[in-house]
């Protein structure tokens, strides 16, 4: 059995009439790649920041590695909630001499080497931080992070800002991190980098959970038939009163039926034939992440 690296039971955040957070629950194993995803003001620094111990919940609590909310817990653990103040005129290798001073480490020459490397500077590791890109600053805050060899590696919007270079870039490192046996915490409001990077998800809007899941599961489920017909109205009539059909939408002039798992769009196409619906269009169609993300934050009400 995995390994419980971060659990979260009933954590609440308030700022005077403001919940932040309202009773968020979630629990993050070992070699996982966990996204907390949710539009801006969701939550999700607020729920960084508690676990990193930066602010104090209101109510709950959390545990890392099975020892509670303990100071020490935090060795194990790299964070990059922001990118780091590096000094301008330094070179990578002399800032992040710099971070492990920071952090007490030592004999750590090997491991800097080793950092750049991952994070592909090894090029440009004797070059002013101010010369670097973006993209090029972020890795090197990954870098940082990595200081002192950590179990997990905690990221706030990692991809914030970059170009789509800079964005797979960084997707491609935080997959390598994660094939090296460390575990990582991604938030981020970005469907393509949760679906794309991430292995499970909790989605949240207002401090309050909508979904939490596999991206496998997330993906494999709400399969949808579509369909076309000139009678859209009749249609739209037969398809809402059909055993196997669980809900009815329309987009963009067709209908779009989500079913169990005993119909198909054999038995669909069936069915309409009988009650005198010729088909224009028929197919299988897969709700998107982004699609579900949008439906679920939705019905979560507007943003406070």
């Amino acid at each position: 059995m995995s390994e419980t690296i971060l659990e979260i039971r009933g954590l609440t955040k308030k700022y005077g009439e403001l919940t932040a957070l309202n009773q968020l629950n979630l629990e993050v194993k070992s070699g996982t790649i966990y996204g907390i995803l949710g539009p801006n003001g969701s939550g999700k620094t607020t729920t960084l920041g508690i676990v990193l111990g930066i602010l104090n919940a209101s109510s709950g609590s959390f545990s890392w590695f099975g020892n509670g909310e303990l100071d020490e817990n935090r060795k194990r653990i790299g964070a990059l909630l922001e990118t780091p103040n590096f000094f301008p005129y330094l070179s990578a290798v002399r800032n992040l001499e710099i971070v492990c001073k920071i952090k007490g480490l030592e004999n750590t020459e090997v491991a800097i080497e080793e950092a750049i490397k991952k994070v592909r500077l090894w090029n440009r590791k004797d070059s002013k931080f101010k010369t670097f890109s973006l993209g090029m600053k972020q890795r090197l805050a990954i870098a940082s992070a990595l200081m002192g060899d950590p179990d997990v590696l905690v990221l706030d919007e990692p991809t914030n800002g970059l170009d789509p270079q800079g964005i797979r870039e960084i997707r491609d490192l935080i997959r390598e991190i994660a094939n090296s046996g460390k575990t990582v915490i991604i938030a981020s409001h970005q469907l393509d980098e949760i679906e794309k990077v991430c292995t499970d998800v909790i989605i949240i809007k207002n401090g309050v959970t909508l979904k939490e899941s596999k991206i496998d599961e997330i993906m494999e489920g709400n399969l949808e038939v579509v369909i076309g017909t000139e009678e859209f109205d009749k249609a739209k009539t037969i398809a809402s009163s059909m055993n196997g059909i669980n809900n009815v939408r329309e987009k963009e002039g067709k209908l779009y039926l989500e079913i169990d798992e005993n119909t198909n769009a054999k038995t669909i196409n069936e069915h309409f034939h009988k009650n005198g619906i010729v088909l224009s269009h028929l197919g299988n169609y897969k709700k998107s992440l982004e699609e579900q993300f949008l439906e679920l934050t939705e019905e979560g009400g507007e943003q406070a």
